[in-house]
């Protein structure tokens, strides 16, 4: 329960400045408005959990539970639930099994009585929040085997919650995944085996158990596996197929006190697309619970090789009670270059008119390019409008600074725009940037350039580009000559394919949603992965072009702009209490 941090304070206060401005307004209903239907919301939290027993020795070791809300409504501005709830935890059924503990931080208004305990709070947002969290441990006396139960239920006036159940045991299997001594700097085509080791240390056999391996585009194994099921996905980079996940599933059971290998170590092998991948490897009892966590949805075919096997390994591992071992995870970097090519357009149009224009830039590969661990942008698009021209749409990703490259609050009619990338760039991929200009001046091929370039300003080389010369292009107005196909790209190895056809001066509508992968008149690149769908920081560390950070003092507020910003410390609060949730 938060009710009681600051930004609760907040809310409840937007609530009564919204109040007093309705009654200072005049503005209440002389009769009650129709009675809506009353909310509904679900309760819940870890289904079953095991405990390490008791030790002979030492303290207890815990486990923490999160127990959530969920709000079904997808109105993110009308469908709060405004109103005091209180939720009851019966404790009587874990009695001699396990003790548990109220989180200070996470259940700030929560008081334990015997075997109960009672949770109040205020609010209850669109999506899931957290409830309480609690810390849990074995109790004095109890046995490996023992079972217990928390019943959660809650109560609110004007809404209905479904109850949960929260299953404690004692023991179980602990499987804990040894870390492999992976060469991680490679050549293209170099292969590896990966002889996945685990063991169960815990208290009893693991009834089956589901390996995951997940990993980025640049890697690939040399089989797919008969037992096993396979996905791919974009994995938050922004790049389809940025990652590809293999769940397989052994029977059998896994005893404790005993180490597992796979019989014959499958192969992966840095295909011609490697530069920086990731690869992940995990072990845990196999199960519906397990299956869908991994799954999260996606859609899964089977693979049609040989069987992946287990079989005991020589010697068990060190002993680790450590349930974050179940997972380890390499990062390989493999030498190789991918070709960022600009490209440029070209458009006519008089005074007045607007024109649609495509720039941007295609990797040519081999290598895909994906910063996986620090999510920076791969690259930056840095586009200088041709005089006699303003920009009066442009893509999400896109800001606009001075002519220098500096910071420039208005963003509207800028001389020069950067356009961030996502963290991943695939090898196939075209990113194309719309913008829609108004030619205020008819000056004769006026022309502006289109960069591809590393998001630090005072560092713009990309490294793991070969061919700097075509890095640059032109957007050029009104040329002298009369051509339509030619973007006018000093690609500098013959490349003038435009993004887009060539604009023939029509007033056009806005365009100002972010950059499409797939080019009208492209010259039949792949789409892939170029689109960036939401804006960017662009330019990080040095660029003096950066985004600025929010700065300023809080400052004494009355009236509407009061309630206004209270309003925005709730969103926020929002925001925070779903990630938590998460």
């Amino acid at each position: 329960m938060r009710s009681t941090t600051p930004r609760a304070a907040l809310r409840r206060a937007a609530g009564g400045f919204a109040a007093a401005g309705l009654l200072a307004a005049g503005s209440l209903a002389l009769t009650a408005p129709a009675r809506a239907a009353a909310p509904e919301f679900t309760l819940g939290g870890p289904a079953g959990t095991a405990l390490h027993p008791y030790p002979a020795t030492g303290t207890p070791q815990k486990a923490s539970l999160d127990f959530t809300v969920n709000n079904p409504s997808q109105d993110e501005e009308n469908g709060t639930f405004e109103g005091e709830y209180t939720v009851r935890f019966d404790l009587s059924g874990i009695k001699g099994v396990a003790d548990v503990a109220f989180d200070k931080e996470g259940s700030a208004d929560c008081t334990v009585t015997g075997a109960s305990a009672v949770c109040h709070d205020w609010g209850i947002f669109p999506g899931l929040s957290t409830l309480a969290e609690l810390d849990v441990t074995a109790a004095k006396g109890s046995e490996d085997g023992d079972t217990g139960a928390i019943e959660v239920t809650a109560e609110a006036d004007g809404a209905t919650f479904t109850s949960f159940t929260a299953r404690i045991g004692i023991g179980g299997p602990d499987l804990s995944m040894e870390r492999l001594p992976f060469r991680t700097e490679l050549k293209t085509g170099d292969t590896q085996p990966v002889p996945v080791t685990f063991t169960n240390n815990g208290t009893r056999a693991a009834d089956g158990v589901l390996l995951t391996l997940r990993y980025t585009r640049g890697m690939e194994f040399t089989e797919r596996y008969r037992n096993c099921e396979y996905s791919e996905s974009d994995g938050g980079m922004g790049s389809p197929g940025a990652w590809t996940t293999a769940l397989c599933s052994f029977d059998g059971g896994y005893e404790p006190g005993v180490a597992y290998t796979l019989a014959e170590p499958p192969a992966i092998r840095a295909t011609k697309r490697a530069f920086y991948d990731s690869f992940l490897y995990r072990i845990e009892e196999d199960g519906s619970a397990a299956r869908a966590a991994q799954r999260a949805g996606a859609e899964y075919s089977p693979g049609k090789g040989a069987t992946l096997a287990l079989r005991k390994a020589p010697a068990a591992l060190t002993a680790d009670l450590d349930p974050s071992d179940n997972q380890q995870e390499a990062d390989f970097r493999t030498a190789n270059t991918a070709d960022f090519a600009a490209y440029g357009d070209r458009a006519k149009g008089g005074a007045g008119d607007s024109v649609e224009v495509k720039v941007g830039f295609r990797n040519r590969g081999p290598a895909w390019i994906g910063y996986i661990r620090s999510g920076e942008d791969v690259a930056t698009v840095d586009v200088t409008v041709p005089e006699g021209a303003s920009v009066v749409a442009k893509p999400e990703s896109c800001r606009g600074v001075t002519a220098a490259g500096e910071y420039r609050e208005n963003q509207t009619a800028a001389p020069r725009y950067f356009c961030s990338t996502p963290m991943s760039v695939r090898e196939d991929a075209d990113f194309a940037l719309p913008f829609e200009l108004k030619i205020t001046k008819v000056v004769e091929g006026a022309s502006g350039r289109v960069v591809v370039r590393n998001p630090f300003l005072q560092d713009p080389k990309l490294r793991f580009d070969p061919e700097p010369a075509n890095n640059t292009a032109s957007l050029v107005l009104n040329a002298k000559d009369s051509g339509t196909g030619d973007s006018g790209a000093t690609t500098g190895d013959g490349d003038t394919g435009s993004g887009g056809a060539s604009s023939t001066g029509t007033t056009t509508g806005s365009t100002g949603s972010s950059g499409s992968t797939g080019g009208s008149g492209d010259s039949g690149a792949t789409s892939g992965s170029g689109s960036t769908g939401s804006s960017s920081s662009g330019s990080t560390g040095g660029d003096s072009g950066g985004g600025l950070a929010a700065t300023g003092s809080v400052a004494l507020m009355t009236g509407a702009a009061a309630a206004a910003a209270l309003v925005a410390g709730g969103v926020l609060y929002t925001v925070s209490r779903r990630r938590a949730a998460r």
